[in-house]
């Protein structure tokens, strides 16, 4: 087998093994907060703090990086770098109504699935109660 067939064999297997494309696609439920044509955005099963959430385009890419620069000509096609993080912006902004954080980090990682994807947390103070 050629390196060139082994690496396109390889990248079928993990898309077809990828928790996150099934997640996208349906076939594993998930507790979805938003979502439209090209991401999906739903909270972590292992969360940091409440409303933890993962964002991720539908189509797979292992890294963030490897999504388009821009899109397409014509404006037709799937997800793109940019709009990839104003995506992250819009979901963010859901977050901020719905939780009132101080801030929200946002971590990409990568590590743990091999799916391009980008963790916001919101952080919430905690008011101490006065005895």
């Amino acid at each position: 087998m050629s390196l060139k067939i082994k690496r396109l064999t390889d990248k079928l297997e993990e898309v077809e093994d990828c928790i996150f494309c099934k997640i996208a696609s349906g076939e594993i439920p998930c507790y979805k907060i938003w979502e439209d044509e090209n991401y999906l955005a739903f909270l972590d099963i292992k969360p940091v703090a409440e409303g933890h959430t993962l964002v991720i385009p539908k189509k797979h890419y292992r890294w963030v990086w490897d999504l388009p620069r821009r899109q397409p000509v014509g404006g037709q096609g799937g997800p793109n770098y940019s709009e990839y993080w104003e995506k992250v912006r819009e979901v963010k902004n859901l977050l901020d109504k719905k939780f009132h954080p101080e801030w929200v980090e946002i971590k990409v990682i990568g590590i743990d699935v091999p799916h391009a994807h980008i963790h916001l947390i919101p952080h919430c103070q905690i008011k101490a109660v006065a005895d």
